[in-house]
């Protein structure tokens, strides 16, 4: 969590911003400006978001509106969404504490235990795979979209790459994306597709594993070698769709389930009924990345609305 400065918007449709999500100076690009904020009454906290400076904010409304009708799993659940031409565009989603993956590396102090990472894919796979097959193509994996909770990953940013500009337009300055974590075919304008999709899977995959997008091959740990750089291939025909990334991930992980049994899609035929005492995500986070998102739960029910929003109380 970081302070607001003076440029972040004092009010976001209903709720006032407590903090922003993620580090401001880091020089990663992100795919929304991302805040914990709460209603003005102080009865509910969210995570809200707004564009970037250099989106089109009516291509980010549209965007916002299809993914409040989407049901994927794992897919950042936005509960609302809005546009005042006259504002900002923003969409909401009901907050539980969430590390952005650049702060859980940073919290962790390097890149992620191999077979952490190894779940990591095999769950977002499985929900690339799910959406794929729904015709809908997530169009902004980065590693800045991906968001760490106790129960797993979100993928959030929906739609970043069409909102910061219309196919057809090179992506060439600034992007919502990592430098050399949008599929080439993208960058030159190309629209979106599943195989784009599994392109920048590859890049989180590689920053998760070695804190760079695009590292050397001999970065990369040697059992998730041929998966990542298959993923990064120049040509869309050379990549693993979803389905079979996931497969792949899951295999070699040792106790993860294989696609379809995890990643929030159910369990496979004749697997026993979960229970309220199983894990949602097969491999625990490390210890670090619990310890922020424990310090981050801790400020965020401490902090308090600013004077000039909060509700005064009744007097009889």
């Amino acid at each position: 969590m970081e302070h607001l400065r003076q440029d972040d918007p004092a009010r976001i449709g209903p709720y006032v911003p407590l903090a922003a999500l993620d580090a401001r100076d880091s020089g990663r690009p992100v795919p929304d400006r991302r805040y914990l904020a709460r209603a003005a009454d102080g009865d509910r906290t969210v995570l809200v978001c707004v564009p970037r400076p250099d989106a089109d904010p009516a291509r980010w409304a549209e965007e916002a509106r299809q993914a409040l009708r989407l049901s994927v799993p794992r897919f950042l659940p936005v509960a609302e969404a809005a546009y005042d031409p006259a504002g900002l565009p923003w969409y909401a989603a009901p907050y539980t504490p969430v590390l952005p993956l650049p702060a859980a590396l940073a919290a962790h102090g390097g890149p992620l235990p191999e077979r952490f990472v190894r779940a990591l894919g095999a769950a977002l796979a499985d929900a690339l795979a799910v959406a794929h097959a729904q015709g809908v193509t997530h169009a902004g994996v980065s590693p800045s979209a991906v968001l760490l909770t106790a129960d797993g990953p979100w993928l959030a940013g929906f739609g970043a790459v069409r909102a910061a500009g219309p196919d057809g337009t090179a992506r060439v300055g600034p992007a919502a994306s990592e430098p050399g974590g949008l599929a080439p075919e993208q960058l030159t304008g190309g629209r979106p597709r599943p195989l784009g999709d599994v392109y920048g899977l590859g890049a989180v995959l590689s920053y998760a594993s070695t804190g760079h997008v695009v590292p050397e091959s001999a970065e990369l740990p040697a059992a998730l070698r041929p998966l990542i750089t298959a993923c990064l291939a120049r040509d869309p025909a050379a990549r693993p769709d979803a389905a079979r990334l996931a497969a792949g991930l899951g295999a070699g992980a040792a106790g993860f389930p294989g696609p379809g049994t995890g990643a929030g899609t159910g369990p496979g035929p004749g697997a026993p009924e979960a229970t309220v005492l199983d894990a949602a995500f097969p491999v625990p986070l490390p210890a670090r990345v619990v310890a922020e998102l424990v310090r981050q739960s801790a400020a965020a029910l401490a902090a308090g609305l600013p004077l000039s929003t909060t509700v005064p109380t009744a007097r009889g």
